[in-house]
């Protein structure tokens, strides 16, 4: 797990921008909202909507779209050891910091849209404990008055803080936003704050996002709605306690002509989309996830083979088999191992790297529907491995279904899956892992890295309420 902290001398501005920050591609035509259509900011704290999402504020403003953001916490937590201020006193002066600034940042964008916003009130640093208030809020501010469905041209897109940002606060914002764009179909901007700050240029999720580029006019609105938070980019006092949080060195990666954002689109991603990206992806890649090379794919494989109860089984269905590696090593182990994926190009890899051995079985389908013709009882280990999110949950469902008729009493259930941000589909590994409880099956092994998480789960016995 990431740990930072503001007084760190973080990554400087010049290495970004020595690493191409700049040269990153803006987002497509029409992704950010103008007349009739809407967007929904939400950040934690007051400022994050600020630093993150000034220029794309602006920018959506002038183009005439309505614009509502929504406050999560007063930020009454940001100076813990101040000796002139409670956090009571902050929450107020922040509060009134944040009205000024989206006044300021309004009347600067030449009024053609409309801006609002909302306090919610919850606790500064206690946000990861109200998942579902967060949700309800953010879903609320989705909805048009009198909750009725939305005509096509007012299309919504959601921003919020990146759920990978590694602040608390933020990813549990980041995290309950993207929860409400899958579920509304909506896009999300995730825009990053603090991981300008601990991230280097060799961590490489930025070098999949997208910017808004900042006019002159857009980021001139920016730097004046920054100076309205003083509490953050100023001392409280000369006191010790009240230093500035957000120094110089911080507030230049803010200063960008540009804005940064992860983008999904509201494009829901299933089972019927997976044949056609996995095979498009294939053929560019023929190892997107270098399971030979990477040492994640390497000590992730070790792991779930020396995680598995049994040193033997008869039958095992891999599920989202790619081209083969993870097969060929549980074939050792296995009396017969049946490999299934939706990509016919990763199985015709597969079959290169498995087709001299006789006890493995390629099947190319789309799941759950594909899942095979096997009697009930007659598998006794399913793998599932970083293939549960490119489901959607009520597929996902019907999958846990399926493997619960196909495994025999005592039967193995293992599911391993990464725990970071999957771009453009509606689950994560967290809620894979949490959909599989549901069974209610015996859990025999637990296992968690920063970046994935293995269970296996025990299909009950002929004995077994």
């Amino acid at each position: 797990m990431v740990t930072f902290s503001h007084e760190d001398a973080g990554t400087p501005e010049s290495t970004w921008a020595d690493a191409g920050i700049a040269d990153l591609p803006p987002l497509e035509d029409g992704v950010v909202p103008r007349r009739s259509e809407r967007l929904v900011v939400v950040a934690a704290h007051p400022d994050d909507e600020s630093l993150g999402a000034a220029g794309l504020i602006h920018t959506a403003l002038h183009g005439g779209a309505t614009v509502h953001v929504v406050v999560c916490s007063a930020g009454e937590a940001s100076h813990p050891h101040s000796p002139t201020h409670t956090p009571r006193r902050l929450a107020e002066v922040r509060r009134g910091e944040l009205d000024q600034a989206l006044e300021l940042l309004g009347e600067g964008a030449s009024a053609r849209g409309k801006l609002s916003w909302e306090h919610l009130g919850l606790p500064d640093g206690g946000l990861a404990e109200r998942a579902e208030v967060l949700q309800s809020a953010i879903g609320a501010a989705v909805d048009p008055p009198g909750g009725t469905a939305l005509p096509r041209a007012h299309r919504t897109v959601i921003a919020a803080p990146y759920r990978g940002d590694a602040h608390t606060d933020h990813d549990a914002v980041g995290a309950a936003a993207a929860k409400v764009a899958a579920e509304r179909h909506l896009g999300l901007l995730e825009y990053p704050i603090w991981y300008w700050h601990w991230a280097t240029p060799d961590e490489p999720a930025w070098r999949r996002w997208r910017t808004v580029p900042l006019g002159s006019a857009a980021r001139e609105a920016k730097q004046m709605v920054l100076g309205a938070h003083r509490s953050q980019v100023l001392p409280l006092s000369p006191e010790p306690g009240d230093e500035v949080l957000l120094d110089d060195a911080f507030l230049e990666h803010f200063r960008r002509p540009m804005e940064t954002f992860r983008w999904t689109a509201p494009e829901l991603r299933g089972s019927d989309s997976a044949a056609r990206i996995f095979d498009d992806l294939y053929r560019r890649v023929p190892d997107p996830w270098d399971y030979l090379g990477s040492p994640y794919e390497m000590r992730k494989r070790v792991v779930t083979l020396a995680s598995l109860p049994r040193e033997h089984y008869d039958y095992a269905v891999e599920a989202g088999c790619s081209i083969g590696v993870l097969t060929a090593a549980l074939a050792q182990r296995c009396s017969h191992v049946l490999g299934i994926d939706a990509s016919q190009v990763a199985l015709e890899a597969a079959g290169r790297r498995v087709g001299s051995m006789g006890n493995v079985s390629l099947l190319r389908a789309d799941l759950p529907a594909g899942w095979p013709d096997v009697a009930p009882g007659a598998v006794d280990l399913v793998v599932l491995s970083e293939i549960g999110y490119f489901l959607g949950r009520d597929e996902l469902h019907d999958l846990f279904q399926a493997v619960a008729q196909a495994l025999r009493a005592g039967g193995d259930l293992l599911l391993c899956h990464w725990l970071h941000p999957v771009e453009g589909w509606e689950l994560d590994g967290q809620d894979v892992h949490d959909m599989a409880r549901s069974l209610g099956w015996h859990r025999v092994v637990a296992h968690r890295e920063e970046d994935f998480l293995l269970e296996i789960l025990q299909a009950p016995g002929d004995g077994d309420a």
